[in-house]
């Protein structure tokens, strides 16, 4: 019989400490992985409609083929898997701040079929997602300036519940022009929120980007027994 609980990994990082754990819950009948930073619970297997939407939503508004996407945040890698199941994707950058959470992908720790690195589009790079998205460099140290057809983070809660003040001001429109230099014309960002629309950040995407919109994502919370509500927030460069 396996075990109810298993604290796979635990590690100390630059923003506190961090574990892998897997539990079995009794009365769903489910194995669930879940990522815990500090106090703050970062993801949960049981739990990935809106981190798969974000891939979706955000490339379903983008057209052509031979696409380069940028994904910030790791985490579990639902996401980034979500981003190589369309065949238009060449390439995608995954650019995860924690070295544990990178490890733990690399040694097969998660329950992710195929692993994300067994796609050979894929490149996962430790890095400050907020810091090379200020900068003009960008995300690729190989081609400095690169840009991208698509970009879809999910780090923080919420703009404004954040994990941790690296994020600095890269949710006001200073921030948002700086992600947006690193956008092909017509590229999208998306953006991965716990929480219903705040109408103040729409607006806020709509003084940067010639398009933003909110997308809810709602799924049954199978834990309370009703619906959940996230939202995925999209923008036009």
């Amino acid at each position: 019989m396996s075990r109810l609980f298993e604290e796979i990994d635990y590690q100390e990082t630059p923003i506190g400490p961090i574990s892998l754990r897997r539990r079995k819950l009794l009365q769903l009948g489910v194995e669930v992985y879940e990522i815990i930073l500090g106090d703050e619970h970062l993801m949960s297997s049981l739990f990935t409609a809106s981190e798969i939407a974000l891939s979706k939503l955000g490339l379903e508004k983008i057209d052509g083929d031979h696409l380069d996407i940028v994904v910030g945040g790791l985490g579990l890698g639902y996401t980034a898997s979500a981003v190589l199941e369309d065949d238009r994707v060449a390439s995608l950058q995954v650019v995860e701040l924690l070295q544990p959470v990178v490890d733990w992908h690399a040694a097969g720790y998660l329950p992710l079929d195929p692993p994300l690195g067994a796609d050979p589009r894929c490149e996962i790079i430790c890095d400050d997602f907020f810091a090379l998205a200020e900068s003009d460099t960008g995300f690729d140290a190989k081609s400095p300036g690169r840009k991208y057809d698509g970009i879809f983070i999910d780090i923080d809660h919420t703009p404004d519940w954040l994990l941790d003040e690296r994020s600095g001001n890269f949710y006001s429109e200073a921030g948002l022009n700086k992600l947006a230099a690193h956008l092909k014309p017509g590229g999208v960002m998306g953006l991965w929120s716990d929480a219903v629309e705040d109408k103040e950040f729409t607006e806020r995407l709509m003084a940067v980007f010639s398009q933003s919109w909110a997308e809810p994502v709602t799924f049954d919370n199978p834990l309370q027994n009703k619906p959940f509500t996230q939202t995925v927030y999209l923008a036009r460069a």
